[in-house]
């Protein structure tokens, strides 16, 4: 583990509100905040995978439901989610899959009821929403990490289990390649600016972050590690949303940057594959003259660090290192 700078030791931090540590047996809820499960198999391998962590799955009412491209309708979707948060079997909260959604259900939320109770939820991409939606309304940290309906390879289990299960502070740092070739070339960074910076973890997909611009759904930034991801973004739109983000004064109040995997993210002519990717985040990162680099394991890759939203971290953007500064759990 990295050694702490005197400055920004944990026992200087404000205590946090916690989560609760999951227990082998522990009853977890599951729930649909945006696209449905089509297929009842698709569910059976979730619910094993589930009970292959120790835990006992409880499914939401609209498990099964659709309405559209959504899984029931707002209220319905959002309804098992204050009811999880209300009942005090329900340890923690996991999401199944992402799609688009999750956004419409925010003013169906019941914020009190949910800070009363605080508990783990976790998921990504379009579970975004609600991750910031919470971090904006409650002082309760989540899990940005895989989906229940996710591959849950070793290296997402390990990350996972050992925030929610264990309660430790670990320090991610991407492992190192397996492939035959003298100098590495999977599981790379970039650094755009070195250096390390500290503060709460906030952020997630970015096409879901930059819709709530504007939104009473979004956090206060102001000091944060703002870490992003994406998938089938051409260069082009990830451009535009983080000029978006840069022109609603986001990018310019955090205290670094973490730019995970962007999936699928090139474009399909000629004439909007003038930058690449990279080229694209030194143009808006760089220049804010806080540590920053690109390439860290989360988004939708097959296996993903779990990061504790509303969490507070440190960075080290020349090492590549993502380091939690507090304990997610109790």
């Amino acid at each position: 583990m990295l050694p702490l700078p005197a400055a920004t030791a944990s026992a200087a931090l404000p205590a946090r509100r916690r989560a609760p540590r999951l227990r082998q047996g522990d009853t977890v809820g599951l729930i649909e905040p945006a696209g449905f499960t089509a297929d009842s198999f698709d569910l059976d391998l979730v619910l094993e995978t589930v009970r292959a962590m120790g835990l006992v799955p409880r499914a939401a009412p609209n498990i099964l439901s659709r309405h559209g491209y959504l899984a029931g309708t707002d209220a319905e979707r959002a309804a098992p989610i204050n009811a999880m948060f209300a009942d005090s079997e329900v340890r923690a909260i996991f999401a199944v899959r992402g799609g688009w959604g999750s956004a419409r259900v925010l003013p169906h939320l019941d914020f009190d009821v949910i800070r009363a109770n605080p508990k783990l939820v976790v998921g990504f991409s379009d579970i975004t929403a609600l991750h910031l939606a919470l971090a904006a309304r409650t002082d309760c940290p989540t899990i940005h990490g895989p989906n229940a309906a996710s591959a849950w390879g070793g290296l997402s289990w390990d990350s996972f289990r050992r925030l929610a299960f264990e309660g430790e502070t670990p320090t991610w740092r991407n492992p190192e390649g397996n492939d035959d070739r003298l100098a590495q070339r999977s599981g790379r960074i970039r650094t755009f600016r070195p250096g390390r910076a500290a503060g709460p973890l906030l952020g997630g997909n970015l096409t879901v972050l930059s819709a709530l611009v504007g939104t009473p759904w979004l956090p206060d930034f102001d000091g944060a590690i703002l870490f992003l991801e994406d998938v089938d973004e051409a260069q082009y739109r990830i451009d535009r949303m983080l000029t978006q983000l840069g022109l609603a004064g986001i990018l310019g109040r955090v205290a670094g940057v973490v730019f995970g995997q962007c999936t699928n993210c090139a474009a399909s002519g000629p004439s909007l594959g003038g930058f690449t990717l990279s080229e694209v985040l030194a143009h808006h990162l760089t220049p804010l003259g806080v540590p920053a680099f690109q390439g860290a394991l989360f988004g939708h890759v097959a296996d993903q660090f779990s990061l504790p939203v509303g969490s507070r971290a440190e960075i080290d953007a020349a090492a590549g290192t993502i380091r939690m500064l507090e304990p997610v759990v109790g």
